[in-house]
C-alpha cells in the first residue's frame, strides 16, 4: 500500500491493531476498532474516507486476520472519530 507524503491538514495520526471491522461485506465497509499500543480501543467511521482507492476499507480484514498495524489519519466531529486516510503502519520493532 502507499505510504502518506504529508498528513492531511487538521488530522491526528494513530496506529494499531484493527480489532473489528463493521461491514455488510467486503464492498460495504462502515467502521472498525482498532487497538493502540497502550491497550486503548478507538472506533472509526469511514463516512469521510478520501483514500479508500489506494487503501480499500476492504483491506482491514486482511490486517485484523494477520494482526498487521495500520495508521489512520483522523478527525474528530462530536465524540465521532472519521477515518480520512489509511496506510499500512510498520511492523512493531521496525
Amino acid at each position: 500500500m502507499t505510504r502518506t507524503a504529508a498528513p492531511p491538514p487538521g488530522t491526528v495520526a494513530v496506529e494499531g491493531l484493527i480489532v473489528s471491522v463493521e461491514s455488510a461485506g467486503l464492498t460495504d465497509v462502515r467502521g472498525f476498532d482498532l487497538r493502540t499500543a497502550d491497550g486503548t480501543t478507538l472506533t472509526f467511521s469511514l463516512e469521510r474516507l478520501e483514500n479508500g482507492a489506494t487503501f480499500p476499507p476492504g483491506h482491514l480484514v486482511e490486517h485484523q486476520a494477520s494482526a498487521s498495524p495500520v495508521r489512520v489519519w483522523y478527525v474528530t466531529d462530536g465524540a465521532m472519530r472519521y477515518a480520512i486516510q489509511l496506510e499500512d503502519a510498520a511492523p512493531a520493532g521496525t
